[in-house]
């Protein structure tokens, strides 16, 4: 006698339905957004967030205000990050330190301030992007008490990249507690690699230039933070015109953040870039300046060409650019007046607006 095969029971659609009331399917981090690579005029972390929340609500970032002064710059936020390891200021840079001081006090401060204002204003968003400088960057901008790089150490960039790895993991814990339901993208700046990997930074003395790092060893120990980050999308940030995509792909980045102006103008950099998204990534694809123009043109499609001309090169059909783009200003806003940090969100908004269906004359 054949054995009776039991009867699968499945739920109506109206339960279904209240299921996903209950307990939405979170969008893609990239539908439909836009965002801003960090940095933005001002002083007033409420007030930068609020206009961060206003302009680019699929995607808020952590605000970065480099104005506020010492702590408040790429290399000393993220010194307030790492663990068991400290900073202070001298006249030639930030330098690790035997024991914590007011300086990366400071930036913790800061950080603190900044994380306060993001709770209070992105309240409520689907995902929330923070940003962190790169262990090669970060590398190549600390120095040792010997007043060296420390990319001159083997041993102090290793242990500067564990220290990392530790501190970003409870930093993004700590956004995720602070900001219910949202999850958190995680912006890796490296505007320091290409240097790093050409052997062009000074040494001490300022007679030389350091040793260039293999791509390999670059390429490795950025995989291994980015293995770190496993749960939360990441994303690549270089807007160097000699950003190294092609390495950067190979790290396992899910995104990559580049100036457009820089890379159009280059074939080699433009095919890496396509090889990146043909791959499954997604393009944060610089297209605002990050200041106003003499005469800004008040035409969506002006600004919207050098996305299109990029797209049209690499041969990708139209129709996958809202898949696959997340318009930003090219670079950070903190050299802008307010007046066009606004127009500058508001414009990369308004192309992540379009892409879906762009107009016929586009």
């Amino acid at each position: 006698m054949a054995e009776t095969v039991p009867r699968i029971e499945l739920p109506d659609p109206g339960e279904i339905s209240e299921l996903l009331t209950k307990f939405p399917v979170k969008r893609a981090w990239s539908a439909g957004a836009a965002t801003g690579i960090g940095s933005l005029p001002g002083i007033v972390p409420g007030a930068a967030a609020a206009m961060v929340a206003g302009e680019l609500p699929a995607l808020p970032h952590l605000v970065e205000l480099p104005g506020r002064g010492v702590g408040a710059d790429l290399i000393g936020r993220t010194v307030g990050l790492l663990v068991d390891i400290w900073a202070e200021v001298v006249p030639s840079g930030w330098r690790i330190s035997r024991r914590p001081g007011r300086d990366t006090a400071r930036a913790r401060d800061f950080m603190a301030w900044d994380l306060d204002a993001a709770e209070e204003q992105y309240a409520g968003a689907d995902w929330v992007k923070v940003q962190v400088c790169g262990p090669w960057t970060l590398a190549a901008g600390l120095e040792l008490p010997s007043g060296h790089r420390a990319l001159t150490d083997p041993g102090a960039v290793r242990d500067l990249a564990e220290s990392l790895i530790e501190g970003l993991a409870a930093h993004v814990a700590d956004v995720a507690r602070r900001i219910p339901g949202a999850g958190v993208v995680v912006q890796i700046d490296e505007p320091g690699l290409p240097a790093v990997l050409a052997g062009s930074l000074p040494t001490a003395s300022g007679f030389g230039t350091l040793r260039p790092v293999p791509a390999l060893r670059a390429q490795e120990l950025l995989a291994a933070v980015v293995e770190s980050i496993e749960r939360h999308p990441a994303i690549a940030h270089c807007c160097h015109a000699d950003a190294p995509v092609r390495l950067l792909r190979a790290c396992g980045f899910d995104g990559l953040a580049v100036d457009l102006a820089f890379v159009g103008d280059r074939t080699s950099a433009l095919d890496a870039v396509g090889e990146f998204v043909d791959g499954g990534g997604i393009l944060v694809a610089g297209i605002i300046p990050g200041t106003a123009p003499a005469k800004p043109s008040a035409s969506l499609r002006y600004w919207a060409a050098p996305l299109l001309d990029a797209w049209n090169r690499l041969g990708f059909r139209r129709e996958e650019l809202a898949a696959r783009v997340v318009p930003t200003p090219c670079c950070g806003l903190a050299g802008a007046d307010r007046d066009w940090a606004v127009r500058a969100m508001r414009l990369a908004q308004q192309l992540a607006q379009a892409l879906p269906d762009p107009p016929e004359n586009w």
